[in-house]
């Protein structure tokens, strides 16, 4: 099976992420930070270094760099503990049920409203958010890229909006960590990251990461190590947010991952991806059969390509590929918005998106199974 659904989660992970949760599994087996035993300080220790090299990646303190189960646990503990009753809150029209779910809970539960910024050029975006601001609006949550079309958002001049307007802006960095550049540096207040996407991590691995300007009230509460004669949850991070006991091979591997983008480069990585992007796009384009929702694949976009054949429902392309050998997702991604956007509401599309194991030769192959079933329309 070649694997091109690494939008959803990368694979093959690096040999050094493997060696890592191996490492993990076998060495620091104990509880860190619940117990004084020297495997549980060098536990603690294996998980602190991992922290580090998180909120390095992003331009953060390590005390505001929270490990979480998921993307979508920090977005849900930032979106909800950044909007009071009755609060507004401004989204794009790309995003992941990650962002318009909790909005949505939030609007049954809290009086809590949100209004979709429409997307386009990024003038046309940047100018749609400043514009549905208003007084009562609490939080700007947008995509750093979206899932479905790959879009890159103008995060830098939303952030610049926010900041004149003294809101706070939190980013859903799940599908562009790894590809794109992303720091609190750049006006950003919150970061929620995926750390099995472009980050090489495993799977049941997120970070939440605060510039610490708001203060978030909790979704879950309970043992964090520390202030442990205390029924209050601790006010400092990022205990504040950890309680339980973390994923600590999954927190240690997150580490190694960081290391791997980090060592190949960001730059790299993208050049290597967009290529492949680049050598599909020009493949299937010259299939009538074929629909491609752009009219090229360029620097605007990360590497997802969504396209469908024909008429065919998007998952039954999928699984066509998946019979001769490829791995891509067909569907609605989690995120219909995007899909209503794009003008699949109904088909979905299947999701082409490379990592940075994937070759050329593998992209051609693809591209041959595509037109054999195009061809059979």
């Amino acid at each position: 099976m070649v694997y091109f659904d690494n939008a959803a989660t990368t694979y093959p992970k690096p040999p050094a992420v493997l060696a890592a949760m191996s490492r993990a599994l076998v060495r620091y087996g104990a509880n860190p930070g619940r117990a004084g035993h020297s495997m549980s300080m060098e536990t603690a220790a294996a998980v602190y270094d991992a922290r580090e090299k998180c909120a390095e990646f992003f331009g953060a303190e390590p005390e505001n760099t929270v490990f979480m189960p998921n993307c979508t646990f920090a977005l849900n503990t930032a979106i909800k503990g950044v909007l009071t009753p009755n609060s507004h809150a401004v989204t794009s029209d790309i995003e992941h049920n990650a962002v318009l779910r909790p909005l949505y809970a939030l609007s049954k539960s809290a009086g809590v409203s949100y209004t979709f910024a429409a997307t386009g050029t990024d003038d046309e975006t940047a100018a749609a958010f400043e514009r549905s601001i208003n007084r009562r609006t609490r939080a700007v949550i947008c995509t750093l890229a979206g899932n479905v079309t790959g879009r890159i958002m103008p995060v830098r001049r939303i952030a610049d909006i926010c900041r004149r307007h003294g809101i706070c802006f939190i980013v859903d960095a799940a599908q562009g960590a790894g590809v794109i550049p992303i720091k609190l540096s750049d006006g950003v207040n919150i970061i929620c990251a995926a750390g099995h996407k472009g980050l090489y991590g495993p799977m049941g691995t997120g970070l939440l990461v605060t510039d610490g300007k708001y203060r978030l009230k909790t979704l879950v509460e309970g043992g964090t190590g520390s202030n442990s004669k205390e029924a209050a949850q601790p006010d400092f991070l990022p205990d504040r947010f950890e309680s339980g006991t973390i994923n600590t091979a999954g927190a240690i591997s997150l580490g190694a991952g960081v290391d791997f983008v980090r060592a190949r480069g960001i730059d790299a990585i993208r050049s290597h991806e967009s290529a492949l992007c680049e050598r599909f796009f020009a493949g299937v384009s010259r299939m009538p059969a074929v629909k491609l929702y752009s009219s090229a694949f360029d620097d605007r976009f990360v590497p997802v390509i969504p396209f469908n054949i024909g008429e065919l429902p998007a998952e039954q392309t999928a699984n066509m590929l998946s019979d001769a050998g490829f791995a891509l997702r067909g569907g609605f991604h989690c995120a219909y918005p995007a899909h209503k956007k794009i003008g699949t509401p109904e088909q979905g599309a299947v999701r082409f998106s490379p990592s940075v194991f994937n070759t050329p030769a593998e992209v051609s192959a693809l591209v041959r199974a595509v037109g054999r079933i195009a061809a059979s329309l």
